[in-house]
């Protein structure tokens, strides 16, 4: 019974969302670890994962949505700014970290908010 309650679509879209933010949030560390480095890449969350969240989500298929996992990949839309083919720009990290900051507090906000309502339901009191 209590499996049920956790395989709720918009309960694993907001998983799988925060998955990826975690994991977004690493490859922005990485990228920054590499701004000097010499013919280093940018990679950041593979773009199809967030089209196939959406798709899965969609559906509302509780087992779709849960065999979603985020990757990685070398962004292809960065280019070099300098000589040496690293395609990390600072400002941009700093940007793509705060924005990433905003997500996971509202995906965190979201999944909270779900617990703390499932908590009521079953003690009948506020958290």
């Amino acid at each position: 019974m209590i499996e049920a309650l956790f395989n709720q679509p918009n309960y694993l879209m907001a998983k799988k969302a925060l998955d990826a933010v975690v994991l977004r949030e690493g490859a922005i560390a990485n990228n920054i670890a590499n701004l000097e480095t010499p013919g280093y890449k940018r990679v950041d969350l593979a773009p199809s994962f967030e089209t196939e969240l959406e798709r899965a989500t969609a559906s509302r298929d509780p087992q779709q949505i849960s065999t979603l996992q985020p990757t990685l990949a070398v962004d292809t839309t960065a280019v070099p700014s300098s000589r040496d083919g690293n395609t990390v720009h600072l400002e941009n990290e700093l940007m793509q970290m705060n924005q990433n900051a905003m997500t996971h507090a509202l995906e965190t906000q979201l999944i909270s908010g779900m617990l703390s309502r499932m908590q009521m339901a079953i003690t009948g009191k506020d958290a």
